[in-house]
């Protein structure tokens, strides 16, 4: 008898619990809204005081390390296409800390617009700068590649119009095409290897640069972080009394079919 109750009273929770959730209606979203909340120096105006007291501490520790100045440029420096002194500078020490890898700087530099965030300005450059100019954690990788594979990351950059190069002389057109590519002056031999120095973000074909994994060869030094390659050669210059300058050379230039 107990187990004939027990048996009903499974049932009867059984059906329940299946009519109960079988009338509950379909919900739809039938509308968004949204809005933009501007995150700037508005909210500063009454800051939390005991929130303050309790960052000091470790804004002071912060502050002490990133407002440290390693540097000074002589000019103001922006990245922009298809050349500018910001990604002229960045791809040179690319291609001369490939050194640590061959003994030898690159044949090529490359880095990616995208990956230069911010500006470096006239007069003193401090911690902070360069990891506002470079926030993100990429690292040198040294490709060899045949010429052939050479010709497609060029029009890799001609479709983007443009990317920060050094050692490479490129012509394009205003809608992304390659007219002409050489290194160092001299035309593309497609059996000949040639060595890029980028970062590992590229060379794994992001940002467009689809030919860099058709590398024969790929080495990236632990450690050597695009940033910390940066500072090196800031603080290098600094030693010995130079400023930190670039230059437009005609790198890539643009011209009509």
């Amino acid at each position: 008898m107990k187990r004939m109750t027990l048996k009903f009273i499974l049932g009867v929770l059984w059906v329940a619990v299946f009519l109960l959730s079988s009338c509950h209606p379909a919900y739809k979203v039938t509308k968004t809204e949204g809005t933009m909340v501007a995150i700037d120096s508005t909210w500063d105006v009454n800051p939390d005081a005991e929130a303050m007291a309790l960052l000091a501490p470790y804004k002071a520790k912060v502050d002490s390390i990133m407002l440290r100045v390693v540097g000074t440029a002589e000019v103001s420096m922006d990245k922009g296409a298809p050349e500018s002194l910001l990604s002229n500078l960045v791809a040179d020490v690319l291609r001369n800390a490939a050194g640590q890898v061959l003994g030898k700087p690159a044949d090529m530099g490359l880095i990616n617009m995208g990956g230069l965030r911010n500006v470096l300005t006239e007069g003193p450059i401090t911690c902070e700068n360069i990891y506002e100019i470079l926030p993100f954690e990429n690292s040198l990788c040294v490709l060899t590649m045949k010429g052939v594979y050479l010709k497609e990351l060029f029009n890799n950059i001609a479709a983007c119009h443009g990317q920060g190069v050094s050692g490479m002389q490129l012509v394009i057109t205003k809608d992304g095409k390659l007219l002409e590519g050489t290194v160092a002056g001299r035309p593309i031999e497609d059996e000949q290897l040639y060595t890029i120095a980028t970062i590992d973000y590229l060379a794994d074909g992001n940002d467009g640069m689809t030919a860099l994994p058709q590398a024969e060869k790929r080495e990236c030094p632990d450690g050597a972080t695009l940033r910390g390659l940066f500072m090196d050669y800031v603080e290098q210059q600094t030693a010995t009394g130079k400023k930190i300058t670039s230059r437009m050379e005609g790198r890539i230039t643009v011209k009509d079919e």
